[in-house]
This record gives structure tokens, C-alpha cells and sequence, in this order.
């Protein structure tokens, strides 16, 4: 055996300790961002019935348009008009998400929405739907090739629009 073959040789169990240690990091440090809570220390000490705190009487407000707001304030109350439209009708097309940003008071010259239907006249997989505020994207996407419903803010394209490919014109 020559020499050279003889240190890879010895430097392969170092080697393979290294990879499987890095192995093992990046599994703990994808295990402690999966966001599965960890156990709260025992409490030890006997609840005083004096101090019981009161439920709160005034449930939490639904949220609400920031008209001068950015895309990234705006985005809690996008998704709350999507999910609204998906919960009433999990079918529902392009038009309707359309429809209810338009009602709750986003700007209708300022959204994009995909096609509904392929070229083939298919159901499309996926129904991407935007609204642009000032230099930013509310991007939202519904459909069966989805896995529910996502949504994102993103910048603008460098077409100034918020959507990749073909759209329909919003009527």
C-alpha cells in the first residue's frame, strides 16, 4: 500500500466522525426550530384561589385595512379576507378572492389575479392573487396543488407588477 493510500486510510474515520457530527447538529438545530413546544418546568408551588385571573370578557377584534399602512402591516388582514372567502367556499375561483379584497377596501387597480382555467379549459392547479402597496407585493395562492392557502409579501417585480406570467383582467 503506498503512503498516500495509507493517510486517507487513517483519515477516514476522522472524516466520517466529522460528517457524522455535522449530521447530528444540523438535526438538533432543525429539531429545536420545528416549533413543537417544549415542556414547561413543574410548578411546585399550591395555587391560591384569591389570585385566580379572570378570562377576558371582550374577545380579540378582527383585524382591519392600515390604508396608509405597508403590505407587511396589511398582510394579517389580507390573509383574514382570504380565509374568509375559503371557509365559505373552499371551490371558490380567482374572482371571489378579488371580490372580497375590493369590499374590504383594497385598492382593485392595485391587484393581479391568475386564470382560473388552463389553456387546455382544465381547472388551474393553483390561483395566485395580489395586491400591490407602495413597493411591495400581498401575494396569496389557493388551489388543490397548493396544500391550502399560503401567502407571502414580496417586492415588486422589476415589471411593476406583483405576478409571474399571464393574468386576467379584473372586471
Amino acid at each position: 500500500m503506498s503512503a498516500r493510500a495509507a493517510q486517507r486510510r487513517a483519515r477516514r474515520p476522522q472524516f466520517v466522525m466529522g460528517m457524522v457530527s455535522a449530521g447530528l447538529l444540523l438535526g438538533l438545530s432543525l429539531t429545536s426550530c420545528s416549533g413543537v413546544p417544549t415542556e414547561s418546568p413543574a410548578n411546585d408551588t399550591v395555587p391560591s384561589d384569591s389570585a385566580a385571573p379572570e378570562p377576558s370578557a371582550t374577545p380579540a377584534s378582527d383585524p382591519t385595512l392600515l390604508p396608509d399602512g405597508t403590505a407587511a402591516e396589511n398582510l394579517m388582514y389580507f390573509n383574514f379576507l382570504a380565509a374568509a372567502v375559503t371557509k365559505a367556499n373552499p371551490a371558490a375561483d380567482g374572482r371571489a378572492y378579488i371580490d372580497a379584497l375590493v369590499a374590504g377596501g383594497f385598492d382593485r387597480a392595485a391587484m393581479e389575479v391568475t386564470f382560473d382555467r388552463t389553456q387546455a379549459d382544465l381547472a388551474a392547479d393553483s390561483i395566485q392573487f395580489s395586491v400591490s402597496i407602495a413597493d411591495e407585493c400581498l401575494i396569496g395562492q389557493i388551489g388543490p396543488a397548493s396544500d391550502g392557502f399560503h401567502s407571502v409579501v414580496a417586492p415588486i417585480l422589476s415589471t411593476g407588477l406583483c405576478l409571474v406570467g399571464s393574468t386576467r383582467q379584473i372586471d
